[in-house]
């Protein structure tokens, strides 16, 4: 049968090795450490929710007409294919956590922009 190795870490720093089971120094009480183990209660398996589809609102800056509100992305990506460049509308996204339009960014109107047809 083969020997049993252990890390001894004893000495501080790096003084640690391996040696065999049988000569490894038992820790004095004052070192050795209490093993606990916590029960948990299982966790629920609950699927998180869907996200809702986003809502836009289209307003032309020229004249400040809603073009559309509470569009889909499809919607809206087809409206703006009418449009002559992204900087003459503004473009909100609908927060149904605070209940409020967002206005998309620049850069967010310019991707939502990008999937105009060609």
């Amino acid at each position: 049968m083969g020997k049993t190795w252990i890390l001894d870490t004893e000495t501080k720093g790096t003084g640690a090795h391996v040696a065999p089971l049988q000569e490894a120094k038992k820790p004095s009480s004052d070192q050795g450490l209490a093993v606990v183990t916590f029960e948990r209660p299982p966790r629920p398996a609950a699927e998180p929710e869907p996200p809702a589809p986003l809502e836009f609102k289209v307003v032309d800056i020229r004249s400040s007409r809603v073009l559309a509100e509470g569009s889909d992305t499809r919607a809206t990506v087809d409206l703006l294919e009418d449009i002559g460049s992204v900087v003459d509308v503004r473009i909100y996204v609908w927060m149904p956590q605070t209940e409020r339009w967002r206005l998309l960014t620049l850069g967010e109107q310019k991707t939502l922009w990008g999937f105009r047809p060609a």
